[in-house]
């Protein structure tokens, strides 16, 4: 089965990111392409059908690739994936004893996360190659985009792929991710499952992780969108310049044909003049060096609309279900996109303006009350001030937000989304989001000292509820008509991490649940 079961959190029970069948490889053959030695001799008559870095996720035929860990090193498990049915093994000269222990053919390179790429696309036979992929990076847009990107796509006629955080696509078959841009042997495996559904185009989010830990390494795009960059994953990342420059990364020969950047953004400026490939401009506040502009646009609490202006006097109107002059940016740059990518103009557009939405980004819960309930991903400061902004320019009566941030993640953004909070709403409800080992009321501290640094005239009233359930409860009972009320943080999301565990919270269903009962 392709179709993952049914899970509480999210999260798929198997693993279906491969196709159902891969020509064999001969073993000798990756030996001779990476150069590496062989600890056990047996190499020559090997041959592989897959590979792997998860030993519980080996099967028969596979290569198992044992890397470093947190916690352990990935040769730890080499006999299990032995006894799961692996045919060899690479690894580093840590990993070579245990490994070697099992008796499999061991290859062995002095960093093969490296090479991860590589392997994998051998292994499967260059997947992407057989279709056109276009990859969306940057901080906040990149879901949407790739809806989008998907539904433009589809217009034209293309059988469609999508990888991103929130869904996974293969031509009909529909997979829960669990990483924003999988792994790298994952990725391989998802494009020849494509290939396999006989999909011809794909769209993909490219995170600043998969650049830093080479998941993208051996994927090469057609086209590549720059959206916009704000703090965030400095947890990972060395500052904010590396944040920046692994993005940039992308906008190179090594992984892209051509790119497209939004010129508002001034790291989209900066990237127009470092990146190594052609790059197409475009802007939605209308400045007139960007090639493609948007004109004339009229924001509602429903969607937008706009008129969009080209090279060579080309002109096109555009209407979409989605709210906000952030969507309008995401909407533009994925037309300039798709054009880019061979399709026409007025099919894009079309695509694009019966996409309905992504689920959990502005997503709309209905209400009987005459007031807007929503419920959005924004989870970064930039995030955060974007949907607040936009909310604000179509809100009659009060702007609510419950608001949480993530623990064991990047600690200097919690004042900052606090800040934000505090100045563009009238009223601000900090909860938890996924404190995972953290304490919640410490994250909530952090967020509170951000606030404080609004004034108290500007600053909005901010209350402070741990219990997720209640604070959404507490926004939904204080609505009026006219008011609007964004659930923040989480969007689709089906579980929240609390202590180790992972329990089921659909800010979509919780949200219903309270107007329900504020109408019972």
């Amino acid at each position: 089965m392709n179709q993952p079961a049914a899970h509480p959190t999210g999260h798929p029970v198997d693993h279906p990111m491969r196709p159902s069948t891969t020509p064999a490889r001969p073993l000798s053959g990756l030996a001779t392409l990476l150069g590496a030695p062989s600890a056990s001799g047996r190499v020559a008559r090997g041959v592989i059908t897959g590979v792997t870095i998860d030993s519980r996720r080996v099967q028969r035929g596979d290569l198992y690739v044992a890397l470093p860990g947190k916690a352990a090193h990935g040769a730890v498990f080499a006999a299990n994936a032995c006894s799961a049915g692996a045919v060899a093994i690479l690894t580093d000269e840590e990993g070579r004893d245990d490994s070697a222990a099992t008796g499999l053919p061991v290859l062995v390179l002095p960093d093969p996360r490296a090479l991860l790429g590589q392997v994998a696309a051998w292994v499967y036979g260059q997947p992407a190659t057989d279709l056109l992929v276009i990859g969306v990076t940057g901080t906040s847009g990149k879901s949407t985009s790739t809806f989008l990107l998907e539904a433009g796509l589809a217009a034209a006629g293309h059988r469609t792929g999508l990888v991103g955080g929130v869904e996974i696509h293969a031509g009909d078959v529909r997979i829960t991710p669990e990483l924003t841009t999988p792994e790298a042997t994952d990725l391989q495996g998802l494009f020849a499952l494509m290939r396999e559904q006989r999909v011809t185009a794909a769209a993909m989010e490219v995170s600043s992780h998969a650049l830093a830990l080479g998941r993208v390494d051996g994927i090469f795009y057609d086209v590549a969108i720059f959206t916009n960059l704000s703090q965030d994953h400095l947890d990972f990342h060395r500052d904010f310049d590396d944040y920046f420059a692994t993005k940039a990364r992308l906008f190179t020969p090594e992984f892209a044909r051509l790119g497209v950047v939004n010129l508002d953004d001034p790291h989209g400026r900066e990237l127009t003049g470092i990146a190594k490939i052609p790059v197409t401009t475009f802007s939605a506040a209308g400045d007139p060096r960007a090639e493609w502009r948007a004109d004339d646009v009229r924001l509602g609490s429903d969607g937008s609309a706009f008129r969009l202006v080209g090279p060579g006097g080309i002109e096109a109107d555009v209407s979409v279900a989605m709210p906000g002059p952030f969507n309008v940016a995401n909407v533009l740059g994925v037309l300039v996109a798709l054009v880019e990518a061979g399709v026409p103009l007025q099919t894009a557009v079309a695509g694009v303006s019966g996409f309905a939405g992504v689920p959990g980004r502005m997503e709309r819960v209905p209400s009987p009350d005459g007031f807007v309930a929503i419920v959005d991903y924004a989870h970064k400061p930039g995030a955060v001030e974007s949907v607040l902004r936009s909310l604000r320019e179509v809100t009659e009566g009060t702007l609510t937000i419950v608001l949480g941030c993530g623990g064991d993640r990047d600690r200097g953004k919690r004042p900052l989304m606090g800040e934000a909070a505090a100045r563009l709403a009238d009223v601000a409800i900090f909860t938890s989001d996924n404190p995972r080992s953290e304490d919640p009321l410490a994250i909530l501290a952090a967020m509170l000292d951000g606030a404080l640094e609004v004034p108290p005239p500007e600053r909005a009233q901010v209350l402070m509820e741990p219990d997720r359930a209640g604070a959404i409860e507490l926004a939904i009972s204080r609505a009026r008509p006219g008011d609007v009320v964004v659930v923040a943080g989480k969007g689709h999301e089906l579980g929240q991490y609390v202590a180790g565990e992972v329990v089921p919270f659909d800010d979509r269903q919780v949200v219903a649940a309270a107007i329900r009962r504020r109408n019972a």
